[in-house]
């Protein structure tokens, strides 16, 4: 596995860091009036979800680890485990539901999900950035109402709300970016 320096450390990265899987979530890079700058990051644990904050110096050599990226079929649900499906192998996978956490509600039936692998074990699941989703109540479209930036409460038909322009609909579709948790454009 390649070592980093601790500078060189990265929102996204994985470590290995304390005999644990590490995820590094926020880096700020600091230079203290004295002594030497370091990288103050935010690490999340992928196995267990726990948090940590570590400091690591330019000198510091963390171990970087790759992750498998696989395209996994979503199946169905059971007993608060999600079924996926290798699209190549034809394997199929358990995995929690909390894996995705709040990105839950944006499953749907037969959609593709990378799945992240460190050796054999399935640590992440990523659903696709943008996801078509239907708008089930909405405030009526008002004539003349064009003022900037001015959106409105929907509910979608996962249960998630989001905000909307004002010329959305109800029953309309619409693409929502699953990182941001924000309405992108009409479908």
């Amino acid at each position: 596995m390649p070592k980093i320096n601790g500078n060189e450390i990265r929102p996204g990265n994985v470590l290995e860091h304390n005999d644990g899987l590490w995820a590094a979530v926020k880096v700020d890079h600091v230079k203290p009036g004295k002594g030497g700058a370091f990288a103050q990051v935010e690490l999340r644990n992928l196995r267990n979800g726990s948090k940590l904050n570590e400091r690591f110096r330019s000198a510091d050599k963390v171990e970087r680890v790759r992750l498998e990226q696989k395209d996994q079929q979503f199946l169905y649900e059971t007993d608060g485990m999600l079924v996926f499906m290798d699209t190549e192998t034809y394997d199929q996978i358990e995995l929690p539901a909390e894996i995705l956490g709040d990105r839950r509600p944006f499953l749907q039936d037969g959609m593709t999900v990378v799945i992240e692998y460190y050796d054999t074990e399935a640590l992440n699941a990523t659903v696709p950035q943008k996801v078509t989703c239907k708008v089930v109540e909405t405030e009526p479209v008002v004539k003349g109402q064009t003022a900037a930036n001015s959106f409105k409460p929907a509910v979608l038909d996962n249960g998630v709300k989001v905000m909307v322009p004002p010329f959305v609909g109800q029953d309309e579709d619409i693409i929502v970016n699953t990182e941001t948790m924000e309405y992108a454009e009409r479908a």
